[in-house]
C-alpha cells in the first residue's frame, strides 16, 4: 500500500500537537504512532531548512539509496532512542515491546513488494512500526494511521500530493501560553525567533486549508482542552471514522495518562492550566507577542485572550 490513509498532525512547538495526538491515541479505528513520528531526513534542503529542524520535515531520499539506507535515513529520534537505548529515553517509564531492527526487516520486505519512492517509503515506515510493536493494543477496527511531527504543516502540499488519501490536521495555540511553555526548555528560542516560526506555521496552515479545505483541517488547542469530544469528533467524522468516547481522555497505547508530559510540555490539558501558563509571562513579553502576532489574533479569536 503506497496510498496510505494517514492523518498527519502538525503544530508549532508547544502548540498542542502532542496533546491532540494523545487525545486521538485511544481511538479504536486509528493506528496512532507512539511518539513524534519524525520522518524527516538530512537530505531536506530548502529555504525553510535554516528555520526548522529537518527531522520534523517531510523526507527527501537519495536517488541511488537502498531500502536499508532509506530506512536509516529517517531520523525518527524519539522512537529509535526508546527502542535502542531505553535507559536514556524520556519515555522509559512506559512499556514498549518493540525492536527497531525487526521494524527495519519488515520495512525492507514491504519495499521489495512496492518498490522505492517517497510515498512507498513513508507508507512502509508506518506499516512496519505497528507490525513490529508487539504489545500494541489492536482493536481489529484500525484503518487510519496517525502521525505527529512539529511544524510539518509547512510541507502539507507535499504530503497531500504523495498520499492521495492523506489529511493534515494543524493545531494552533495562543502564542502567550505557547511561548511561556517554550521558555521552560533547557535552551529555549528567543521570543522574536519563536514568534517568527509561530507566524510562519500559521501562514502555511491558513493558506493550505483554503487551498485544500477538504483535506487540511485547523483546530485550536484551546477548543481541544475545553471539549475534546466536541472538537475532535466532527473531524473524525469527516475522515469517515466514529466520534469515539475515547476522545475524552489523553492516553498512551489506550491507557489513560494522568498528565501528558513528557509528550510535549503541556502537563494538564485544561483551560485553567492554559491561562495560568500565559500568566507566567512578564508584561513586556506579553506585549511583544501581541505586536508580533497581530495579524493572527483576530483570525484565531485570540484578541483579548489575556483579559478573558
Amino acid at each position: 500500500m503506497t496510498d496510505l490513509p494517514l492523518l498527519m498532525i502538525g503544530a508549532m512547538y508547544e502548540n498542542g500537537g502532542n496533546m491532540t495526538h494523545r487525545f486521538l491515541d485511544g481511538h479504536p479505528q486509528m493506528w496512532v504512532y507512539p511518539y513524534e513520528s519524525q520522518v524527516g531526513t538530512r537530505l531536506v534542503q530548502d529555504p525553510l531548512s535554516s528555520l526548522f529542524p529537518v527531522k520534523y520535515r517531510w523526507p527527501v531520499f537519495a536517488l541511488d539509496a537502498t531500502p536499508a539506507q532509506d530506512y536509516k535515513a529517517i531520523i525518527d529520534e524519539e522512537c529509535k532512542v526508546r527502542a535502542r537505548t531505553p535507559g536514556v529515553s524520556k519515555f522509559r517509564h512506559m512499556p514498549f515491546d518493540f525492536c527497531d531492527d525487526e521494524r527495519q526487516r519488515i520495512y525492507e520486505d514491504l519495499i521489495r513488494e512496492s518498490g522505492r519512492s517517497r510515498p512507498a517509503n513513508v507508507a512502509a515506515f508506518y506499516q512496519a512500526t505497528f507490525r513490529a510493536w508487539k504489545d500494541y493494543k489492536r482493536t481489529g477496527e484500525q484503518s487510519m494511521y496517525v502521525g505527529y511531527s512539529p511544524i510539518i504543516t509547512v510541507d502539507a502540499e507535499k504530503i497531500l500530493a504523495d498520499l492521495p488519501s492523506a489529511h493534515v490536521l494543524h493545531v494552533v495555540r495562543n502564542p502567550w501560553s505557547a511561548y511561556a511553555d517554550t521558555k521552560k526548555r533547557p535552551v529555549p528560542l528567543a521570543l522574536d525567533d519563536y514568534m517568527l516560526a509561530w507566524n510562519l506555521s500559521q501562514w502555511f496552515a491558513l493558506l493550505l486549508s483554503r487551498r485544500h479545505p477538504e483535506r487540511v483541517h485547523l483546530l485550536r488547542a484551546e477548543d481541544v482542552m475545553s471539549d475534546p469530544v466536541a472538537t475532535l469528533g466532527p473531524m473524525c467524522e469527516k475522515l469517515g471514522l466514529e466520534r469515539a468516547a475515547s476522545l475524552e481522555t489523553p492516553t498512551w497505547n489506550g491507557e489513560a495518562l494522568e498528565e501528558i508530559a513528557p509528550w510535549g510540555t503541556v502537563r494538564r490539558a485544561t483551560p485553567e492550566a492554559n491561562r495560568a501558563t500565559a500568566a507566567e509571562l512578564t508584561g513586556t513579553e506579553s506585549g511583544r507577542i501581541a505586536e508580533l502576532a497581530w495579524q493572527y489574533l483576530d483570525e484565531f479569536d485570540y484578541r483579548g485572550f489575556l483579559e478573558r
